[in-house]
This record gives C-alpha cells, structure tokens and sequence, in this order.
C-alpha cells in the first residue's frame, strides 16, 4: 500500500539520473515484516537501488539528529529528497506517556527542523520532503501541524 507507493517514488526520484540520490527514512521491524512491493518490470538487481539510502530510525530524536547534520551532505552526496514513512508513528510513544500537547510541540519541534534542513539544502541543488501519515478517522488529528511545514498535502482513500 502506502509504503509500496513512497518506494516507488524513491525509484523513480533515483531513476531521473545517474545523480539522483534518495534517503529513505523508515522503522525497520515494519519494512523487513511488511517490505514494499515492486512494481512489474522493475529488475530488483537494477543499480538504482543503490542510490536509495535506507535509513532505519526508532524515534523523534533520530528524525532531528538526521536532520541536525543535514547541512553537512556535500553539495554531490545531497538527495533529492528525504522521504519518511509513517510520520506520525515516530511520536506514538509520547501519546501514552504524555498529553496529545507535548507530542504536538515535539512534531512540531521536529517538523521545523526538516523543513529549515531542506530549506537550506535547496540553496545548494534541489531536495523535497515528503512525509507519509496513517490515519484511521475522517482526517488526521494533527493536520493543522502538517499545514504549516508541509506545502503539498495529499490523501489518499
């Protein structure tokens, strides 16, 4: 489904050129249980992959120390985009320890640090960030959050 879809798109980001350089950022107990599907004719030897870094990451904190030394990619190395999958599920564990506030201000916080990071990588040469969220209600809870750091929001039924 949804991360069969963003892997796709990391493809064909990485397939444009020979260049282009994409970082995959998702939970890696979900993607070895559930791994994304191939679209047919793809030849899952093809060295495309190689230009898709896979980077498993367990929490919020993980998210912002990635992007806290985004600036740090050589304008060559620099992705063309940063894609996370399952967003929301990085901050699931503050729902029950906390309240819905001080997992909102941590998006939050962790939002306006991707979005500065690649921000400042688009001085330097093109980069996106592209975000996936499960919902399971008519629209996400923190929808306004999204609307403020993320400029094209998609839903997908």
């Amino acid at each position: 489904g949804k991360t069969s879809l963003l892997f796709q798109f990391a493809l064909n980001l990485a397939s444009a050129s020979t260049d282009s350089r994409v970082v995959f950022i998702c939970h890696r107990k979900k993607l070895e249980s559930n791994p994304p599907f191939l679209s047919q004719g793809i030849d899952p030897s093809s060295d495309v992959f190689n230009r898709i870094q896979m980077k498993y990451v367990d929490d919020d904190e993980g998210i912002r120390k990635y992007f806290a030394a985004f600036h740090l990619h050589h304008v060559d190395d620099s992705p063309v985009a940063v894609i996370i999958d399952d967003f929301g599920d990085y901050f699931a564990q503050l729902n029950s320890v906390t309240s819905s506030r001080a997992r909102d201000m941590a998006m939050v916080r962790t939002l306006a640090l991707c979005h500065n990071a690649i921000v400042d990588a688009n001085r330097k040469a093109f980069c996106e960030l592209v975000l996936s969220e499960t919902n399971h209600g008519d629209s996400p809870r923190s929808l306004f959050i999204y609307k403020r750091w993320i400029a094209k929001i998609f839903s997908i039924k």
